[in-house]
């Protein structure tokens, strides 16, 4: 088997490692078996306290050399998820230890079976978070500020009939009110989160009628804003976000009702 047949499958005529040997494609494919493993440990297919496969066969079943396992077993460990000990091998280590915030963990986490647990939590810190958000948003905002939050409310407007791009305009919205914060450590919160913003954000927009309402729930958060009013902004977001709640609940629930028939 060609190294990194079975993370690249989709693409056989690509270049061995043993042919790109440090090369920018030798470095990738660590990322790409580190995404892979981390992807099972947050899905849980490998357990908490479990012991990692040997080498040769944790190789062999991704089709990558030892060189290019060890690489990847850095990463994770970096990240918390893993413990590398001499003669007991590498053991997953318990979810309290997981650099939960971690971009990477985030995205594994939003890319398998870990969604629907990883949702639930997600939508707890945002409803900590957000509403306090808009309220210090109101109180602090620009001009260039709130034109930057209009800017998005008009982009989810034009992009109604776009799933994916509503995606990204709604993302846009709840950024640009984190950033007209002016919090060092409140304005980078939902870049860090973004991918798991993503997430959800597909599983409720598809629905048009609920999106159009959802627009209008946006929009009384941004009215709030624009009058410098942060009580009034922070009940209109978390409206917002207790509606996305319900939202999510049941484009999950049809999603389970869809996968029993």
């Amino acid at each position: 088997m060609e190294e990194g047949a079975a993370i690249n499958a989709a693409t056989p005529t690509q270049p061995t490692l043993k042919t790109w040997r440090g090369s920018v494609i030798e470095r990738t494919l660590d990322v790409q078996v580190a995404r892979e493993i981390g992807v099972r440990i947050l899905a849980g297919e490998l357990p908490v306290g479990s012991v990692l496969p040997n080498e040769s066969l944790l190789g062999l079943d991704l089709g990558v050399s030892r060189t290019v396992l060890r690489e990847a077993i850095k990463v994770l460990e970096a990240k918390g998820l893993v413990e590398v000990r001499r003669k007991t091998g590498t053991r997953i280590r318990p979810r309290s230890d997981w650099n939960a915030l971690d971009p990477d963990i985030l995205r594994w986490l939003f890319a398998g079976p870990g969604f629907i647990p990883g949702i639930s939590d997600l939508l707890e810190l945002r409803l900590i978070i957000e509403p306090a958000g808009a309220h210090r948003a109101a109180a602090r905002r620009t001009a260039a500020d709130l034109q930057e939050i209009s800017n998005a409310l008009h982009g989810m407007e034009a992009t109604r009939e776009n799933a994916e791009a509503t995606v990204d305009a709604d993302l846009r919205f709840h950024l640009a009110i984190l950033e007209a914060t002016h919090n060092a450590f409140m304005r980078p919160f939902g870049a860090l989160i973004q991918e798991a913003l993503c997430a959800s954000f597909r599983l409720t927009n598809k629905d048009r009628h609920a999106y159009e309402c959802s627009i209008e729930r946006h929009r009384a958060v941004y009215l709030a804003i624009e009058a410098r009013n942060p009580e009034a902004a922070k009940e209109a977001m978390r409206v917002v976000l207790n509606k996305t709640s319900e939202d999510i609940q049941r484009a999950i629930a049809d999603k389970a009702v869809k996968r029993e028939f």
